[in-house]
């Protein structure tokens, strides 16, 4: 995931993005999130916030993106959900929803297999959820939510060079150093996988006095990876270095709690929200060899062992004032974040250590009501990315801790308008800046290894337009559309000034043409998704993964009888069937940036609900 370029070089999981499930974060302390962990089958809603009222969430918050689960309210019901695809994808979803005397509950739990598009890809992922909400008080609510995922023997294709790909979309690149006759890829050769158990709860307090408002939310959780890479037993890895397979157990926890007061002032409404947000990762991490003697892909000797952990403090206001046609925001937040490291294994160099980060974040808004169609604003904040753990964790070829890293800080303008152009066409359009100095770049990228450093200043321009129209006979289309020049401003290595961000395409496009019947039994959509070239590394010297464009279909149709609700649906994508690269391994050493994204796979499925 990435937000106007921020984000686009993570090497693991999401970075520069913050995540919010139902008002719990999603993102560690230091910035580091998973998106698999949200709850998809039971969203109501997912909000996207981009731009400059993004940093009020604080560190890594280039953009924020927040889900929000149903409620359960209602009648009980029961609902099953089988799906079947492309390359052995199926699926299979339980859920009930209801509300009991004052209590309501949504549960789901379901579980997804894969054969995989590409050789070595296979998955399994395993997502149930619970989520009870309560009024035990006038004014209250009390909202309670547990999660839990878990993937086992998650293969992992690897990237390939671009002469693989062309040859062969679906392969993996060949191990030249293997023995055996045929040859194995190297995803083959070290089985390079991944498990993860992750399991979280969560728990929201809100009480209304009149128009001001408490609200208390505190969570904490546990998660558990190993991940086995691909890392040759022939290199020569100097004794600081950690092995070819990670193994942690992090356990996490946090609050934020913050106060809304609304009062009159200056002939307006003055709604201003005081927080407090605390956060805090511990990392039992261990790091071993992955072979034991001629056999590859197993655990081998111990390479690493130490506590890692990450905490965050962050105070925060928020004022919004609102007059006739006027609308002042402005916000302050002061972050910090307190990396320590505690190294049990002092054969490898002891790596002890701590290092902390430290920046205040003011955001400024302006928006004027031109006409009760027409909204125009301007927007101005100062942002920052502290290093993650993953960032932090190796040190050139040293492959030692890195304490010498930077946070990089951003300064971000947006101007735009928000126009209701009939009844039934909506339009928002946006010019915005960024310029970034102390910029985190790949400093080299080997067999699942990734080490970064501070690189010069960045500039990040572009605008986003998007329109959305209802039209008759049940037509409506969307329109969204973004360009974005992401260039270094400074030169340095083999890097030119002017060279573009990887990771960045220059532009990206998506549009929607669907129509569904008054009484909503049918519909279709066609899709059409489009994306410039990307490049891979920094000095844009190599091949840039081509721009491309794709289109999509789907078609739905839905049956009540009695108490029974039936949902089907066919989606096929990639109808033309094209080849590109679906996503890039930024900077990586080998140059085995490509993974290709599937060609023209399909989905059906099926469901019965019946309410109670």
């Amino acid at each position: 995931m990435s937000s106007r370029g921020f984000g686009a070089r993570s090497a693991f999981g999401v970075r520069g993005v913050r995540l919010i499930a139902d008002g719990i974060p999603a993102s560690m302390p230091d910035g580091q999130g998973q998106a698999a962990t949200f709850n998809l089958d039971m969203a109501e809603r997912i909000e996207v916030l981009r731009g400059p009222f993004s940093a009020i969430y604080g560190n890594h918050s280039g953009g924020v993106i927040q889900l929000f689960t149903r409620d359960g309210d209602g009648a009980p019901t029961l609902e099953t959900t089988l799906v079947g695809g492309s390359d052995g994808a199926r699926k299979f979803d339980l859920n009930a929803r209801g509300k009991a005397g004052a209590v309501g509950y949504v549960l789901d739990a379901s579980r997804f297999d894969t054969d995989g598009y590409r050789s070595h890809s296979a998955a399994r992922r395993e997502q149930a959820m619970a989520k009870l909400t309560l009024a035990p008080l006038d004014g209250a609510k009390l909202t309670i939510v547990a999660n839990s995922l878990r993937q086992h023997d998650t293969q992992d294709p690897l990237g390939v060079q671009w002469a693989t790909f062309l040859r062969d979309p679906r392969a993996g690149e060949i191990d030249s150093t293997d023995t055996q006759s045929p040859k194995r890829t190297f995803a083959e050769r070290y089985d390079t996988r991944k498990n993860i158990d992750h399991q979280q709860l969560g728990a929201t307090w809100e009480q209304r006095f009149g128009d001001d408002r408490l609200r208390v939310t505190t969570y904490v959780g546990n998660r558990q990876v190993i991940q086995y890479q691909a890392f040759s037993k022939g290199f020569q890895a100097p004794a600081s270095h950690s092995g070819g397979v990670v193994d942690f157990d992090r356990d996490f926890y946090g609050s934020d709690i913050n106060w809304l007061h609304v009062v009159q002032l200056a002939g307006g409404k003055l709604s201003t929200t005081i927080g407090i947000d605390y956060g805090r990762s511990s990392d039992a991490r261990q790091g071993y060899e992955n072979f034991v003697g001629a056999q590859f892909g197993v655990r081998g000797k111990l390479r690493r062992d130490e506590r890692d952990t990450v905490s965050s403090v962050d105070p925060y206001v928020q004022t919004e004032w609102q007059s006739g046609p006027w609308l002042l925001s402005a916000g302050l937040r002061h972050s910090r974040m307190k990396v320590e490291v505690d190294d049990h294994f002092a054969s490898n160099g002891n790596d002890s250590g701590s290092l902390s980060y430290s920046h205040t974040t003011p955001v400024l808004g302006l928006l004027y009501q031109v006409s009760p169609r027409l909204n125009v604003y301007a927007s101005a904040a100062r942002g920052f990315e502290a290093p993650t753990l993953n960032e932090l964790f190796y040190s050139g070829a040293a492959a030692g801790f890195n304490f010498n890293l930077k946070a990089a800080q951003s300064t971000h303008l947006e101007a735009g308008v928000k126009a209701r152009l009939d009844q039934g066409t909506r339009l928002n359009a946006a010019l915005f800046q960024v310029r970034t100095s102390d910029e985190l770049v790949v400093d080299s990228s080997n067999g699942g290894r990734t080490s970064y450093r501070n690189a010069s200043s960045t500039l990040r321009q572009g605008a986003e337009v998007s329109l959305d129209s209802s039209w008759k006979h049940g037509f409506s289309s969307r329109l969204a559309l973004t360009t974005l020049r992401a260039v270094y401003q400074q030169g340095f290595g083999a890097v030119r000034r002017g060279s573009r961000l990887p990771g960045v395409p220059n532009a990206n496009a998506y549009a929607e043409l669907a129509w569904k019947d008054s009484a909503e039994r049918f519909g279709a959509a066609l899709e059409a998704q489009a994306s410039s070239r990307i490049y891979a590394e920094d000095a844009n010297l190599d091949r840039p993964a081509p721009g491309y464009g794709i289109l999509n279909a789907r078609v739905n149709a839905g049956q009540n009888w009695g108490g029974w609700r039936f949902k089907q649906f066919i989606r096929v994508n990639n109808l033309l069937d094209k080849v590109y690269v679906g996503s890039l391994i930024v900077g990586d050493t080998n140059k085995r940036y490509y993974e290709a994204a599937p060609g023209r796979n399909w989905l059906l499925g099926a469901s019965a609900q019946y309410a109670f």
